[in-house]
């Protein structure tokens, strides 16, 4: 008995541990602060900033994803880390990716023939970008409230799925998108109607129950993990190597995976019928 309570006590992590996945929460926050700060420097002609706010919410994305492995490797998760991890991902990626949607999009359009198509346009940004923050601090929200949540078009048996897309995949679709354009915003008005039409429809996806891949079953920590480090690996390569046209196809591959999915499970219904 006094061995299996000294392995219980050697188990147990020091108290310092606890501040390792904090450190890359943090981290998160401070990408997407930078994201901010790089938005309205766009704004104010410096070429390059839209880009830079777009690779910020990118590496915001690699820190929220670290963290939660991290606590679950070093056994620290706790409450606190799960809200501090809930509200700096309403930061960086609902704040960040709202102003910087709205600031490259819209902001910066020329203007046009008929002043109050602009003007309603402009308004228009305002509130759709709005709502693409509102959609994910209520998908975060939902996300953590949500016990064993099941998406209304289950998918293959045995797999976890996400109920709606996560916040950090609707942030990357805003990112992604800047940044294969290198940062360089939108000045025609039916461009700014398409943008808006994609951030609206993102922000949609995040609150559906439709079904997203969550990636729950890819483990690393198994006995034999080479195959899964290999993998991780060429994917961080190519993304370095081809940022712009691998951040796009990542994203919206992801983006029309959920669609796809509903699509299907729609049609399979009307055939069982």
């Amino acid at each position: 008995m006094s061995n299996e309570v000294g392995a219980a006590i050697r188990r147990k992590p020091r108290r310092g541990m606890y501040v390792l996945p904090s450190l890359f929460t943090a981290g998160n926050i401070a990408a997407g602060f930078y994201a901010i700060v790089q938005s309205i420097h766009g704004l104010m002609g410096d070429d390059g900033a839209f880009d830079r706010a777009a690779l910020a919410i990118a590496f915001a994305a690699i820190f929220d994803g670290l963290d939660g492995r991290v606590a679950r490797a070093t056994n620290t998760a706790s409450d606190f880390g799960r809200e501090f991890d809930s509200l700096a991902d309403v930061i960086a990626f609902g704040v960040a990716p709202c102003l910087l949607a709205y600031l490259w999009g819209v902001q910066l359009v020329w203007p046009s023939a008929y002043p109050v198509l602009d003007w309603r346009m402009h308004y228009l940004g305002m509130a759709v970008c709005f709502l693409f923050m509102i959609c994910g601090a209520c998908r975060l929200a939902r996300f953590n409230v949500s016990v064993n949540p099941q998406p209304r078009n289950p998918g293959l048996p045995g797999r976890k799925y996400f109920v709606g897309m996560p916040i950090p995949a609707g942030a990357m679709v805003v990112a992604a998108v800047i940044h294969f354009e290198s940062g360089s915003p939108i000045h025609e008005l039916w461009l700014c109607g398409v943008w808006l039409a994609l951030v609206g429809f993102t922000g949609f996806l995040m609150v559906s129950s439709w079904r997203f891949w969550s990636g729950k079953e890819l483990k690393f920590n198994e006995r034999q993990p080479v195959r899964g480090v290999l993998l991780l690996a060429v994917g961080l390569a190519l993304v370095i190597v081809f940022s712009k046209i691998a951040l796009i196809i990542c994203a919206m591959a992801y983006l029309v995976s959920g669609v796809l999915a509903r699509i299907a499970y729609g049609w399979g219904r009307k055939a069982a019928v």
